[in-house]
């Protein structure tokens, strides 16, 4: 558990051998969202790096096609609404003097059992990352 400006959140995080900057630029790049996140297949924005107030869509494994707005963007860590629900925040933290870093997401209480799509998700980023250095 985490205390984040929106309250309690669950932390589902992993350490990462990148730069600070590296991962952030992938967590933020949303043409690669589908990359690593499980349950995104697809990606409509007509921002490719996420800041504070961008909007999109997001097309799920079952075809939904959902709305999203980013809430906050700054400090290496960004949050959303995803159809109009405050959803997971996503972080990343230097480590190591900022050669190594820690990604992680920020997973309401009440959506518990996201946590095992968020692990799965830090996984492959971490594969994703590796195979970039």
């Amino acid at each position: 558990m985490v205390r984040t400006p929106e309250g309690r959140r669950i932390l589902v995080s992993r350490r990462v051998d990148v730069s600070p900057e590296t991962a952030w630029d992938l967590f933020t790049d949303t043409t690669r969202w589908p990359e690593w996140g499980p349950s995104i297949t697809a990606v409509e924005c007509a921002d490719r790096f996420v800041e504070a107030g961008t909007e999109g869509y997001v097309r799920t494994v079952g075809g939904l096609r959902v709305p999203f707005r980013i809430e906050t963007c700054d400090d290496r860590r960004w949050t959303w609404r995803v159809a109009g629900i405050p959803a997971t925040g996503h972080r990343v933290e230097s480590v190591d003097a900022g050669e190594r870093c820690r990604i992680g997401f920020e997973i309401p209480i009440w959506a518990a059992p996201y946590a095992s799509v968020c692990l799965v998700a830090v996984r492959r980023m971490d594969r994703l990352l590796s195979s970039e250095e």
